[in-house]
């Protein structure tokens, strides 16, 4: 479905128009839609009627409101800090379903997840193997994990969210995977329960993962030939959504890229999936308002009360998303770049697009804002993060107030 339409030139989420929201409560504000959000879930997790887990990667959204919603669907979550099981456990996401990524865990971390009993610890390194064993066995206890593994194949992403390569801080590499599955076979406090696969996030062509799951699936052959019996294939997340004119491959092609490699393990083995932009990316726009309207020489400005402190994504990795008027017209459109108020060359929304002839006052809808969107977000300039809206069809509600100024010093003394 279509979370966001126009009706008599109007935007719209679900039967809510986004000007009506905007006026109230003004701008900067991230409207979400709560039948996409569920949608996209019921949609990814009825693909697989084989065992598994959907965990949601907290990384890319981590509002409370958000994470309830799918917990209440059966979610589980993909989290890399402390910080994202503690709100992972207060949106009543089960432990069962809880993995532990990254690659710099501290000890409390591993502590405070062996005390939450999750499913497993996605383990980034020999080190880490080590440690997690040493506080599993001072606390008497026993640290299922399973091993990121590195299967070498370029997943023809961006250069920034591909992880899944030799040069890439994450994981162990395919080679010495072996020895330190053997190395954690011996470790008492160590279950050695599934292994683990990213190769990186919006990725479109389904080539790399069919390659990165076949070397896999060769791994985990070779492990049971060691004795070493996998029961989880985390296959990571990655799947990437329509920014601008992606084509997407259907859940089922992606499914069989997957599955079809490890057909002599079907019945042995819980799939865990690990989505986050998926789900949640195409579920939310940033709205924004026009505060003046410049001109450099030839170059022509929308200046915006938005900007890189609300969504570092076009500054960090020049992303495209979609910048349309929220009152649309018959008028030309001209050649701007959308920035922002922030103090930095890089803080713009776009650059060198054709929207309309829009004038000052007018707000503007930021697409493909509901990951990597609010989570990213900084109160770079001392500026205020901004607010968060859930829409149901005619309803809308709140789900995280607009900071105050107040709230800028809340944790500091003087």
């Amino acid at each position: 479905m279509d979370a966001f339409h126009y009706k008599n030139k109007e935007l719209f989420c679900e039967d809510v128009a986004v000007r009506e929201i905007a006026e109230k409560i003004k701008t900067p504000v991230f409207i979400y839609s709560e039948t996409y959000l569920k949608q996209q879930f019921l949609d990814f997790s009825k693909t697989f009627p084989e065992k598994h887990i959907v965990c949601f990667a907290i990384k890319a959204n981590n509002n409370l409101s958000i994470l309830k919603l799918f917990s209440n669907l059966g979610s589980g979550a993909d989290i890399v800090s402390g910080g994202e099981l503690y709100i992972s456990k207060k949106a009543n996401i089960p432990s069962s379903k809880i993995v532990f990524a990254g690659i710099g865990k501290e000890d409390w971390e591993i502590e405070y997840a062996l005390d939450k009993e999750i499913l497993m610890f996605n383990v980034e390194s020999l080190s880490e193997l080590n440690k997690i064993s040493k506080i599993a066995c001072s606390k008497k206890k026993k640290a299922r994990i399973a091993v990121r593994v590195n299967p070498e194949i370029d997943p023809k992403t961006h250069p920034y969210i591909s992880t899944g390569l030799k040069k890439n801080k994450f994981g162990v590499s395919y080679d010495e995977a072996l020895n330190i599955y053997q190395h954690a076979k011996n470790l008492s406090c160590i279950d050695v329960a599934g292994i683990h696969f990213h190769i990186g996030s919006q990725l479109t062509d389904l080539s790399p993962l069919r390659e990165s799951s076949e070397k896999i699936a060769q791994l985990v052959l070779k492990l049971k030939e060691k004795d070493i019996n996998i029961r989880y294939i985390d296959v990571g997340g990655g799947l990437g959504i329509t920014y601008k004119d992606e084509k997407i491959p259907p859940l089922n092609e992606y499914k069989k890229a997957i599955v079809s490699a490890f057909s002599p393990l079907k019945d042995e083995i819980v799939w865990v999936f690990e989505p986050g932009r998926f789900l949640a990316g195409n579920s939310a726009i940033l709205v924004v308002k026009i505060l003046y309207k410049k001109e450099n020489g030839a170059k022509k400005f929308l200046i915006t009360n938005g900007g890189m402190n609300d969504l570092i994504r076009p500054a960090l990795y020049n992303a495209y998303h979609e910048i349309l008027p929220v009152i649309t017209k018959k008028r030309n459109k001209e050649k701007v770049d959308v920035v922002g108020p922030i103090c930095e060359s890089c803080d713009f929304l776009a650059q060198e697009r054709f929207i309309e002839d829009v004038e000052e006052g007018e707000y503007l809808a930021v697409f493909s804002c509901g990951a990597y969107g609010f989570s990213m977000s900084s109160n770079y300039n001392a500026r205020l993060k901004a607010c968060e809206v859930l829409v149901n069809g005619k309803n809308w509600r709140i789900i995280r107030r607009r900071e105050s100024l107040e709230d800028l010093t809340a944790y500091e003394t003087d």
